[in-house]
Order: C-alpha cells, then sequence, then structure tokens
C-alpha cells in the first residue's frame, strides 16, 4: 500500500474535511508523506496547523461544511491555487449525544444531519463539479461512513441515520458521475481509536443493553487503506471497504 516515490503523474491535489484531528489528521500527514498536495480544511485553523506542522505540500484552509457558501468559497481556493482537485475525503463528522429516537432533541439531530449529510453533499457537489471540467477530466471521491451505516450502536439514530444517508449518498454518486471519469468510494470505519471513540476502549454500550469495552485499532490503518484508494487509476473503483477491529462486536448488533 506505500505510495511513496511518486512521479509527477501520481502527484494528486487532496482536499480533506475535518482534517484538524482524528482520521482526517492521520490520513492528511500519511498522504502529505507521499507527496501530494493536500488542502487541510476544518473550521479552526490552529488544528489545522498542528496537522500540517510545517509540511510545504500542506494548504490550511478554513471551511464550515455545513455552509454551501463556506464550501464553495473553499473550492474556489483550490481552484485558484492549483486548477483543479484529484481527490476528495469527505470525512468531516459528529457523532452527537446518546440518544434514542424518543430522545433525541432538536438543535442535536440538526447538528448531526446538518454535518455528516448535508457536508457530504456540499463538498462532493463542489468537487465533482471540478472534476467535470477540468483536463483530464475526472477524479476520485471517498466519503466517510461507518459500520453504522450497517448495524447500529444502542442510543445512536442521529448518527445512524446520518450513515445510512452517508450510503444513499455514495450509491448515488457512483451511478451519476461515473460516466465522467469520477469514481466514489464510501470506507466504513470500526473502533479506530481517535477522539471520537475514545471511551469504547472502556465502557462501550451493547445492544444487550450491557456495558464493556471493546477493541480498537491505529487509524493508520484506515489512512493506509485511504493511501491505496488515492494511488489507484480512476478506471479502478472501490466502491465500499470496510475496516475495523477484528474482534468488535459488530455483526451481533442491532
Amino acid at each position: 500500500m506505500d505510495t511513496a516515490g511518486n512521479t509527477a503523474n501520481d502527484h494528486k491535489v487532496i482536499v480533506i474535511t475535518g482534517a484538524g484531528a482524528g482520521i482526517g489528521r492521520v490520513t492528511a500527514r500519511r498522504l502529505l508523506g507521499d507527496g501530494h498536495s493536500v488542502v487541510l480544511a476544518g473550521r479552526r485553523r490552529e488544528s489545522l496547523a498542528e496537522t500540517a506542522d510545517g509540511s510545504p505540500g500542506a494548504t490550511v484552509a478554513e471551511a464550515d461544511v455545513t455552509s454551501a457558501e463556506s464550501v464553495r468559497a473553499l473550492f474556489g481556493l483550490v481552484r485558484e491555487r492549483f486548477g483543479r482537485v484529484d481527490v476528495l475525503f469527505n470525512n468531516a463528522g459528529v457523532f452527537g449525544p446518546a440518544a434514542s429516537v424518543d430522545e433525541i432533541g432538536d438543535e442535536d439531530w440538526r447538528e448531526v444531519l446538518d454535518t455528516n449529510v448535508t457536508g457530504s453533499l456540499n463538498c462532493a457537489r463542489e468537487a465533482a463539479r471540478m472534476m467535470k471540467e477540468q483536463e483530464p477530466r475526472g477524479g476520485r471521491i471517498i466519503n466517510n461512513g461507518s459500520v453504522s451505516a450497517h448495524a447500529p450502536r444502542p442510543s445512536s439514530v442521529a448518527y445512524t441515520v446520518s450513515k445510512h444517508a452517508v450510503s444513499g449518498l455514495t450509491a448515488s454518486m457512483n451511478l451519476d458521475l461515473r460516466g465522467y471519469g469520477i469514481a466514489c468510494t464510501q470506507i466504513d470505519v470500526g473502533n479506530a481509536a481517535t477522539a471520537m471513540t475514545a471511551g469504547f476502549g472502556a465502557n462501550a454500550r451493547q445492544a444487550d443493553g450491557s456495558v464493556r469495552p471493546e477493541p480498537t485499532i491505529d487509524a493508520v490503518h484506515v489512512a493506509d487503506t485511504i493511501a491505496h484508494i488515492v494511488s489507484l487509476p480512476t478506471d479502478v473503483n472501490v466502491p465500499t471497504v470496510t475496516v475495523m477491529a477484528r474482534e468488535m462486536p459488530f455483526a451481533g448488533r442491532g
């Protein structure tokens, strides 16, 4: 999976949302190490600068994916600086509070859906527009799904619904964009060790109502998988891929 030693033709312009922490940060640093130009997008410039860590290939761009105007400005910057975009990693997302359907609040519901679904749509829309127009035409869009797109955790209604929606978004994109040289992937991650999953190693709520620890994996393995997909020519598609801790109780929940 190592794509180090890129030639000029292998060099790509990559946009990563939610690049200030977690999977976004680890993936950005992996792709920067592979010699790509990586636009680090997120709401907090300080966190993005920490991800960049002085890399000459990094461009820090404050952006709020829930705002269509902010996303248009982000891709306007990409167009002005690079003239094209080869890869979008639609990574920005939030988990939201633990709540079932009768417990979720209005604002909490909106925040999760606005970030995970509308945010992904906003970014994919602008990336696809650029990829259709640029020469050579085409590119790759990778949406960060979740194993929750297949089976929920208890009391995760907003997050689970949002990730099922991401599956629909990815499927629609693959159908609508394949004729334009655009390949679309959904990567479903289970228990990568990030701030979002920090509690799982000690007290993850199970489908039977119990609370017990779950295994986690280093997020670098997710980044390695994304780097491999990025290295593929766009006539090769990986519609879905799951990267998860082997012993996490995924199949038996829901």
